[in-house]
């Protein structure tokens, strides 16, 4: 896997001396933890304790003209299963961005897809825990088609963000299903964020889902808070449902000037089936759960953060043993 990385290493090599039109601009970010499982459900894991990375960004972005730019992302990730593994990296982006005019783009190949977005901006700390869907698996944070976003109002205040893909994130098409998603964003206020998402896609085998969300924060320059509830149904072909149903809340603020605290709950009110095969942080599949995140950031440079903090999963079933992982998480970006 380290020739792939080599070679996209090599291609922002040649793209930096100018052989292309305009100036590009490299970025990119890293995250990861020193974790210790003090409890666990699953035996095996208890005691775990190590070193990971469960994030690199190595990110190209280049402007062609004043209609066109374009985006190259490569991402690399330790294994989240708890075995040993080199970080494997793969294109987490790679689109062309139509700027159709002041208000609308339309962006084609692999981009960011509308489920969790705007939840994640706001929650702000994809470094400690992934937003609720994408923790859940609910979606894909990519998706690999066309995405129109922009805005309905000349204020801002009323944005939109459609996709339509094949649902299968950043993995290229492998069946003939599609997935149709909208999601709308409100800011009546400076502080206030409203918004509601939909989303339908065609599953193997004649089976569908389908997902909607609600969500509302509160967001000053020290203090930011959130709540999103959202439900998904799968229909396999025979008729039969599924239902996963989770409610998360957030509140994050500034206790001195680069120290922030950060809270969130997440109710699990369906037991998931997906949930053992979550990286980082497996749910038991048979159970309802809570999810308690408690942490603080303490900012040692603009660009630099560690934020020790836990991660707390009670379970409904009381044969269940409550999960207890205490985390020393780095952040960098540059």
């Amino acid at each position: 896997m380290m020739r792939y990385f080599r070679c996209g290493i090599a291609l922002l090599s040649l793209l930096l001396t100018g052989t292309l039109y305009g100036q590009g601009r490299v970025s990119g970010l890293a995250f990861g933890d020193f974790y210790y499982i003090a409890r666990h459900h699953n035996a095996e894991l208890e005691g775990q304790n190590g070193f990971w990375i469960r994030r690199i960004y190595l990110t190209y972005d280049q402007k062609l003209d004043e209609t066109f730019a374009w985006r190259l992302r490569l991402e690399m990730n330790s294994p989240g299963n708890f075995t040993a593994g080199n970080a494997t990296p793969f294109v987490k982006d790679a689109y062309l961005r139509w700027k159709l005019n002041d208000l609308h783009a339309l962006y084609l190949g692999i981009s960011s897809s509308a489920l969790f977005n705007l939840v994640e901006s706001v929650w702000g700390y994809r470094s400690v825990e992934k937003a609720p869907a994408d923790l859940q698996k609910l979606g894909s944070s990519r998706e690999f088609g066309v995405a129109l976003k922009g805005r309905l109002t000349r204020d801002g205040r009323v944005r939109y963000h459609a996709t339509f893909g094949n649902g299968e994130g950043t993995k290229a098409e492998g069946y003939r299903g599609k997935k149709l998603a909208l999601a709308l964003q409100f800011f009546p206020s400076r502080p206030l964020i409203l918004e509601s998402y939909v989303d339908y896609a065609r599953l193997q085998q004649g089976a569908s889902l389908t997902t909607w969300h609600l969500f509302g924060a509160y967001r000053t320059e020290g203090f930011r808070a959130g709540v999103v509830y959202e439900r998904q149904r799968v229909r396999a072909a025979g008729g039969s449902d599924r239902m996963l149903r989770y409610v998360s809340g957030f509140v994050v603020g500034r206790v001195q000037e680069r120290m922030h605290l950060l809270v969130r709950m997440d109710r699990l009110l369906d037991p998931n089936p997906k949930g053992a095969s979550i990286s980082y942080l497996p749910f038991a599949t048979t159970s309802k759960a809570t999810l308690w995140i408690l942490g603080v950031d303490v900012a040692v440079a603009p660009q630099v953060h560690f934020i020790p903090n836990i991660e707390w999963i009670t379970y409904d079933q009381e044969a269940l043993r409550a999960d207890l992982y205490l985390r020393g998480t780095f952040y960098f970006r540059f």
